[in-house]
């Protein structure tokens, strides 16, 4: 999407709001909002929003991973299943104390 096709100015948003709207929300748009002549918010559909944020937290995942890589902090996988064994035993444990 190119934000220039989608720039308006607070005066049009003022006076157009529920088209505005309308526009947003059924063609999944981002809108880019002017005061004085620069850019001063964005109006986005909220599922296109919700969309944006899981990307960054994928993406900040996966940031943290490589750096993980990079500087070696990582266990092999046959200790990290071992160890989830050790704690699902525990849980079922703690569970069968409780039940008794």
């Amino acid at each position: 999407m190119k934000f220039s096709e989608s720039i308006k100015p607070i005066s049009y948003l003022k006076t157009h709001a529920s088209e505005v709207i309308r526009d947003v929300v059924e063609n999944k748009k981002t809108m880019v909002i002017t005061h004085n002549g620069e850019a001063k918010v964005i109006l986005q559909d909220v599922k296109v929003f919700e969309q944006t944020q899981e990307a960054l937290a994928l993406l900040k995942i996966l940031a943290l991973s490589g750096r993980n890589l990079k500087n070696k902090n990582y266990k092999p996988l046959d200790k990290t299943f071992k160890d989830v064994r050790k704690r699902i035993n525990a849980f079922k444990r703690d569970i069968n104390e409780i039940q008794s």
